[in-house]
């Protein structure tokens, strides 16, 4: 296996994106990036403030948002649009409407085949974060993380024109797949899919897992005892991308959130 072309791409845009220009030309660029994608910054510091464009990127909130603390309720764990949710078919999800793609080649080979029919028949959300949006991601619910994969892969873009035209776009992109459990001891997948341009996924409590780097086969990583709690930020992604989260029949009661804007914080289902 050798790198794609995409990733080559975003290396070399990921160099751009960090580098530290002189104070007041990294205030055009980061005012410039911030017209152009309509970011709201009200939640934020100044744009000026920040030293490079990742940074800009990557920028955490000023103060936490406010969440429910109730373990029934299960929130959004990042700022996005839902592209499409719903039931799983055996296997299948859907990329977009019309597309499916399968959640065992999603997840891998570095599961076994009951740990991925475990979650045959349930439901997924795909939450697709655009340039504009904020980069972290947060803990949906109080959880036990099992195991995380990096799978090493393209990093084509993960916007719509791109989703309508190529089949299994999530299964040929880079990601970090979650095998995770929450309090009642249901198992869910959270999948952290690359996308072109910078394509790194940062992971802060696994800060051996290298995204877009050249690292040619999958990576798999175990825990006993790591237990987050919701709300945790738990990592970013260096420009827009997706995150899918796969979970156990009867795990997660939604209503159809399709097409629908949601913040961290957000209610956006009930663990039953």
């Amino acid at each position: 296996m050798s790198r794609h072309i995409t990733s080559a791409i975003s290396q070399n845009f990921g160099k751009f994106a960090n580098k530290e220009f002189p104070k007041w030309f990294q205030k055009i660029v980061n005012s410039s990036y911030v017209g152009l994608m309509g970011l709201n910054m009200n939640e934020f510091h100044a744009p000026g403030t920040y030293k490079s464009l990742n940074a800009l990127f990557t920028r955490k909130l000023k103060e936490d948002r406010k969440y429910s603390l109730d373990a029934d309720d299960f929130i959004s764990p990042c700022d996005s649009l839902i592209s499409e949710c719903g039931e799983l078919k055996e296997d299948y999800a859907l990329q977009i409407k019309g597309m499916k793609y399968s959640s065992d080649e999603l997840l891998g080979n570095h599961f076994s085949s009951d740990e991925k029919k475990a979650i045959h028949d349930g439901n997924f959300i795909n939450f697709y974060l655009s340039p504009k949006d904020y980069h972290r991601f947060h803990i949906p619910t109080n959880l036990k993380v099992l195991r995380a994969v990096h799978i090493p892969g393209k990093l084509y873009p993960v916007n719509f024109p791109s989703l309508r035209k190529r089949l299994n776009l999530f299964i040929e992109n880079e990601r970090v797949v979650l095998m995770c459990e929450n309090a009642s001891g249901k198992k869910f997948y959270m999948v952290l899919v690359g996308a072109l341009n910078v394509g790194v996924m940062q992971v802060s409590f696994e800060p051996n897992i290298k995204t877009n780097a050249d690292v040619l086969i999958p990576t798999v990583y175990e825990y006993e005892d790591l237990y987050l709690n919701k709300g945790d930020d738990f990592g970013c992604f260096e420009m827009g991308s997706t995150i899918v989260i796969l979970s156990q029949k009867g795990m997660l009661e939604f209503e159809d959130l399709a097409g629908k804007d949601v913040k961290y914080g957000e209610n956006i289902a009930k663990n039953v």
